[in-house]
């Protein structure tokens, strides 16, 4: 049996991505099971902490792609850590192109 995709929500605001996660909790979800990504690392980092959800770091991207991560434009960067975590390239080149416009992206990982 392969793993199930991600869920992946798409926001405007901090406030909704806030919202977003207090939502996904309410419905059982665990905060180790949610992820938030804005374009700006920082904002993931500031976004992250206020959530209290995760980045998708070197647990789920393994170390090679983690570290190749370092030598990659913001872009590829966001691209790789999607399909990491399941989404597929085109989806992720979607997702990205979201995150271009100043939108968060609020992703529930369904393992």
């Amino acid at each position: 049996m392969e793993p199930m995709k991600p869920s992946v929500q798409i926001v405007t605001t901090a406030m909704d991505a806030l919202h977003a996660v207090r939502e996904l909790n309410s419905r059982g979800y665990k905060q180790d099971d949610i992820y938030v990504l804005a374009h700006d690392s920082e904002k993931t980092k500031e976004l992250a902490a206020a959530t209290e959800a995760n980045q998708i770091g070197m647990t789920e991207e393994g170390v090679l792609s983690s570290v190749a991560n370092v030598f990659r434009s913001r872009g590829d960067e966001i691209r790789s850590k999607l399909q990491s975590i399941g989404i597929t390239e085109a989806e992720a080149e979607r997702y990205e192109e979201e995150l271009d416009q100043g939108r968060v992206l609020v992703i529930t990982n369904i393992n």
